[in-house]
């Protein structure tokens, strides 16, 4: 292996944040050499960091390099976990799931490698393939002709349901991700309880007030799925008028599919999800429904409406913990613009 390619690996190792594209290339190139032996004559090009990603550093790239099969030329993607996080997410399992979803008709990248531990990119990392499109958060309230942004929120309720509809058993997922032994609601609400018990760093009655209630209301759920975690427009990618990639994956889990859907029906999230008067929350679940052939019940989905605002709410007070504590450099407020919605939510009839 090069010496330079060694001591700056040796550097990157060190973790922290990536201070150059000349280490994250050096990490990569190690880590091909390491996965294909034969690999020499590298080149990279175009590499450059996006500002998004509030939990990982996202680099993109184009490697090519010779092996014993001859010339490689790969549009990479390579995501690298940030020193301050505000998911602690597994990269083993976003990898398998990426490699599961290879086989269905749900479009997500291509998992090529994973540097699980940090060994040489200085912290986990992923390394898939660049997909085309383009990332619109609030493209169904944007520029775009009505009938277009209608046909595409069909499309992300398509898609949500193709997820859904994925044979994780088939797949092997039930071997990486946790299966829920007890209702999904109470598995994910003990998760995040912890994490907010983890992470406050003062009083907040009324997200307390809220998890009792959460905790008397939680619903059984009608199947167990793959559930995205994070289904949103902004972790997709746009090519044309069409869906042309899900990314994101760091939150899948087997769960209830109603988590994902009271995720784009809650209404802390309608300028993303919904298009006034023509694709509201009624309309999302009757086409969830005739896609799924499931009947949505109104007070489980509520349920779920609530308990993601109050999920958001910890994840910023995990911000706020993580800046305190110098590991985090953006600085985020308290979630206190989440309590009306969340009671409103609350007490609205089923």
């Amino acid at each position: 292996m090069d010496g330079q390619v060694l001591t700056q690996q040796a550097e990157l190792a060190k973790g922290g944040l990536v201070s150059s594209a000349e280490r994250v290339v050096a990490g990569l190139q190690a880590m091909i050499m390491d996965a294909i032996p034969t690999a020499h004559n590298f080149a990279f090009t175009g590499v450059k960091r996006y500002a998004g990603g509030l939990s990982r550093e996202n680099w993109s790239l184009d490697a090519t390099w010779v092996d014993a099969t001859g010339a490689q030329s790969r549009q990479l993607m390579l995501m690298r976990d940030a020193s301050g996080t505000l998911l602690d997410t597994d990269r083993k399992r976003e990898f398998a799931v990426l490699k599961a979803l290879e086989a269905t008709p749900v479009p997500a990248p291509k998992a090529h490698w994973i540097d699980h531990d940090g060994h040489w990119l200085g912290a986990p990392s992923l390394v898939m393939n660049r997909m085309p499109g383009r990332c619109e958060y609030m493209v169904l309230n944007g520029t775009w002709p009505l009938d277009a942004r209608l046909k595409l929120a069909r499309s992300f309720t398509e898609l949500m349901a193709n997820i859904h509809a994925v044979d994780w058993r088939a797949n092997g997922l039930g071997a990486v991700l946790d299966v829920p032994t007890d209702s999904p609601s109470r598995v994910e609400l003990a998760h995040w309880d912890a994490e907010y018990r983890r992470v406050q760093l003062e009083p907040h009655p009324e997200l307390d007030c809220i998890l009792v209630w959460l905790g008397l209301n939680a619903p059984k759920a009608q199947a167990i799925v793959l559930v995205h975690g994070d289904f949103k427009p902004g972790n997709a990618l746009i090519e044309g008028e069409h869906i042309s990639a899900k990314l994101d994956w760091e939150t899948a889990h087997l769960g209830d599919p109603l988590e994902d859907l009271g995720w784009v029906t809650n209404s802390v999230r309608k300028r993303e999800h919904q298009i006034a008067g023509v694709w509201e929350r009624e309309q999302i679940v009757a086409t969830y429904s005739a896609l799924t052939g499931r009947r949505v019940n109104e007070a489980a989905l509520r349920w779920w409406n609530v308990f993601s605002c109050w999920k958001l709410a910890v994840i910023q007070l995990t911000a706020v913990s993580e800046f305190v504590a110098g590991r985090y450099d953006r600085v985020f407020q308290t979630p206190s613009w989440l309590y009306r919605p969340m009671f409103q939510m609350m007490e609205s009839p089923a």
